[in-house]
């Protein structure tokens, strides 16, 4: 669906004029919502568990790749929020890129980053199974990966403001989690932890141990442990004020980043010596926690590696739907999937679900072939939107800037220089992952679905008929 692109003279909605009038999406998120999924956000299973390795590879530096990527982060979340302010979307990044480039660019987007959600209910269904029969030994894996594919599902097949209560609790206990760790880390250092003797520098004097190969390998394990922040551009779009939702979410990021990744790595490596085992093995919260000799260091970070889990299922399943409902509200998909039922795309949820679990399937069915196929074609997808929403946003600045100023109520930082930089950084980690043996393939294989999905879009746009620009949802 679509109307024409407004002339400079003309007012421009701030809502996506193109949402089906007789089925909208509601509008039941509440800023609370908006807030602790901001927060929530950033903290996934993979900084709980993967940035283990990458202390591993980098040593005490692994802040410094920690803040590298952060900072490239920080660029993208900017030019992403100054886009979903002035116009709110639930296609998020998709939508604005069929708007700065063209319809190809957006179904390329939009569906790449589809699979990659899907897939990512998933693997974080296998992950929260797995410790739950950790707990229940000798319960099957497949029957938990059912029951939290079945509770997310429903959770999103009802309405949005039920979604955004369980991202709220369980962002809570994610925040709250990582708040008592830094403030018991922090304490430990300063010597000011009964009992605990502090470590001093004595841990940070190896600071590059691997050399500048250790650090590219830091930076690449950190820069995919930042995924997720995307999330909460596509749920603002069903906020009650989608433009302060985002604004708030975007100002607040860098400090977010600053205080949960790199606050987090900063205290790790002073308690931990890099090359201890146990980072990589229980992983690196366990091991502080272990080292300060906190009782029952391993359950307490299972339980919240097991919401942060959760968490990600829940927001991976909305984000999928909601991506899926504004790919068919442009004409990118089968018509049955932009049903809309109560303000929930329910065909969407199902469907994303239903892959999701046919994901879980495959693990066990044929985990070193289709499986790893998968994985591998994923490997890379963010980086693809990353860039996607760098040209975008260097697209629409300029029209913005001539048609509705007005509409800018979040800017991108020192434009277009900071945009450019960022721009640079993204085909610099493009190159090393060319480099690195490790991501190659995922790279390789994440081109090759990138390049179909382009090819498929490209397609349909010369054979659509020919319309105004369109305003997509």
């Amino acid at each position: 669906m679509s109307t024409p692109t407004p002339t400079p003279s003309s007012t421009a909605p701030r809502t996506p004029p193109d949402r089906p009038a007789d089925a909208p999406l509601s509008h039941g998120l509440k800023q609370r919502h908006l807030s602790m999924i901001a927060l929530g956000g950033v903290i996934g299973a993979g900084l709980f568990v993967g940035s283990g390795a990458g202390i591993a590879a980098a040593g005490p530096s692994i802040v410094v790749a920690y803040t590298l990527s952060g900072l490239l982060v920080m660029l993208v979340m900017r030019m992403l929020g100054e886009m979903s302010a002035a116009y709110p979307s639930s296609g998020s990044f998709s939508a604005h890129a069929e708007r700065a480039i063209g319809p190809w660019a957006g179904f390329t987007a939009g569906w790449s980053y589809w699979v990659l959600l899907c897939t990512a209910v998933g693997l974080e269904g296998i992950g929260a199974a797995k410790i739950v029969t950790g707990w229940l030994p000798g319960t099957p894996e497949w029957a938990w990966d059912a029951l939290f594919m079945a509770v997310f599902c429903a959770t999103n097949l009802a309405a949005v403001k039920n979604f955004g209560e369980f991202e709220f609790w369980f962002a809570a206990l994610k925040v709250g989690a990582i708040v008592l760790f830094l403030v018991l880390g922090v304490l430990a250092v300063a010597g000011a932890l009964p009992g605990t003797d502090s470590p001093g520098t004595s841990h940070l004097t190896d600071f590059l141990p691997h050399g500048s190969e250790g650090l590219v390998v830091g930076v690449l394990a950190s820069l995919f442990a930042y995924g997720g922040l995307e999330t909460v551009t596509i749920a603002a779009a069903e906020s009650q004020d989608p433009v302060r939702g985002v604004a708030s979410a975007v100002r607040t990021a860098m400090w977010r980043i600053a205080l949960f990744y790199i606050g987090s790595m900063a205290v790790i490596v002073t308690l931990v010596p890099w090359d201890a085992k146990s980072l990589v093995e229980d992983g690196p919260y366990v091991a502080a926690l272990e080292q300060l000799g906190i009782p029952g260091a391993a359950q307490v970070m299972n339980v919240v590696m097991l919401v942060a889990l959760l968490s990600a299922m829940n927001a991976n399943v909305y984000g999928s739907s909601r991506i899926a409902y504004s790919l068919v509200a442009r004409g990118h998909g089968p018509k049955s999937l932009g049903r809309v039922s109560a303000g929930v795309p329910r065909t969407a949820v199902l469907t994303s679900s239903a892959f999701g679990f046919g994901c879980v399937v495959l693990s066990y069915w044929r985990p070193d072939n289709v499986f790893s196929w998968l994985l591998n074609m994923i490997g890379a997808v963010i980086l693809v939107v990353w860039t996607l929403i760098a040209v975008s946003q260097l697209r629409l600045r300029a029209r913005l800037n001539r048609e509705a100023p007005d509409q800018l109520a979040v800017r991108m930082w020192a434009f277009p220089v900071l945009t450019w930089v960022a721009m640079a950084g993204m085909a610099a980690i493009f190159v090393l992952m060319l480099r690195e043996p490790g991501t190659q393939v995922q790279l390789y294989a994440t081109g090759v679905m990138t390049v179909v999905l382009a090819g498929v879009g490209y397609v349909r746009q010369r054979r659509a008929p020919r319309h105004p620009t369109r305003h997509s949802c």
